[in-house]
């Protein structure tokens, strides 16, 4: 795919940039069990998605105000869990030779995107969380967000995502996107590494 156009790179964090993925099963696999959910049902329509939109699947019988109490306690379990939370393969190098604006665009709150993006040791120029949006994904409001701070339109952008609801977002907000492990994107991609060549100048 020719990529020449693209002038700013929007990334997801977990899973795409940082390797978090035994932490959030394990926060899921504690909140499950203390919300009395089945793991299995929580697990097939978190990933990516802002812990609100799951507990409203997962638990439609909360009320509002109880919905937002349940994600926070998802959201506390995450914070200090950080003992293996790295980069994923290739993030350091692709990075560090990217010549193109870019931002981190996340269904974390700040305060954990800033936990795993630090134990990850990538420093963002700019970045969205789910604190700074109405909607989260799949909704396209994060994406928009972030072209508008880095000032190129959202289809000069290219959205790099590793889960449906993330991929859903960046094209409904007029990006190319580019998705791992499998998922059907524009561009698929086993790792960051193979982003690199197409990115460069």
């Amino acid at each position: 795919m020719d990529l020449s156009a693209i002038r700013a790179v929007l990334f997801d964090m977990d899973g795409t940039l940082v390797d978090s993925d035994a932490a959030v099963e394990r926060a899921w696999t504690v909140w499950a069990g203390e919300y009395g959910v089945d793991p299995a049902a929580v697990m097939a329509v978190s990933h990516g998605a802002p812990a609100g939109r799951t507990v409203r699947i997962v638990r439609p019988d909360l009320t509002e105000p109880q919905v937002r109490a349940a994600a926070d306690r998802q959201l506390e379990l995450q914070y200090d869990d950080l003992s293996d939370v790295v980069a994923t393969p290739g993030a350091h190098d692709l990075l560090a030779g990217l010549t193109l604006a870019w931002a981190v665009v996340t269904s974390a709150d700040v305060r954990l995107a800033k936990a795993r993006l630090g134990a990850a040791g990538i420093e963002v120029p700019v970045l969205v969380t789910v604190d700074d949006i109405r909607v989260g994904k799949p909704d396209p409001e994060g994406y928009l967000r972030g072209a508008e701070l880095l000032g190129v339109a959202p289809a000069q952008c290219l959205v790099v995502e590793d889960a449906e609801v993330g991929v859903t977002a960046g094209r409904a907000a007029g990006a190319i996107v580019a998705a791992l492990k499998g998922v059907d994107g524009d561009l698929r991609i086993t790792s960051l590494a193979e982003l690199a060549p197409l990115l460069a100048p």
